[in-house]
């Protein structure tokens, strides 16, 4: 433990990065039509959410899943390779899979699968390299 690093700035860039990535991915520019279209939700149904809370609360999630991450890569010798690599390994070999599997006993969609596994594929390599390069 004595050769932990842990930049808070980075952490801190990483959680916010949560927001920023899933504002464009869930985007009319991206996969909003059809990621709506595939959880059976409509305009009418976002009335009444309070998304202040909802964005509050998603900040404080992925500022968890930021600083467990880098724990994970707090050793001196991490680079943005490794930390790419992990965070990917992370994405795609824990996260995708676990929500993939959750995915399929709830009968959603190939589409609903990529887009959201995507999105967690995407998120945990960025973490990854913003620590692995921010050290």
């Amino acid at each position: 433990m004595e050769n932990l690093v842990i930049n808070h700035w980075a952490v801190l860039c990483s959680a916010s990065l949560n927001l920023v990535l899933g504002a464009v991915w869930y985007s009319p520019v991206l996969f909003y039509k059809t990621w709506k279209t595939e959880n059976g939700l409509t305009d009418e149904k976002f009335k009444n959410v309070n998304m202040g809370k909802m964005y509050a609360i998603s900040f404080i999630l992925a500022l968890v899943m930021s600083y467990n991450m880098a724990f994970f890569l707090g050793d001196t010798q991490t680079n943005w390779i490794w930390g790419l690599t992990a965070g990917f390994l992370t994405g795609f070999g824990f996260s995708a899979m676990i929500f993939t599997a959750i995915a399929l006993f709830e009968l959603k969609s190939l589409k609903y699968i990529l887009i959201n596994g995507g999105y967690i594929i995407v998120y945990f390599s960025l973490i990854g390299f913003i620590i692995g390069i921010w050290r």
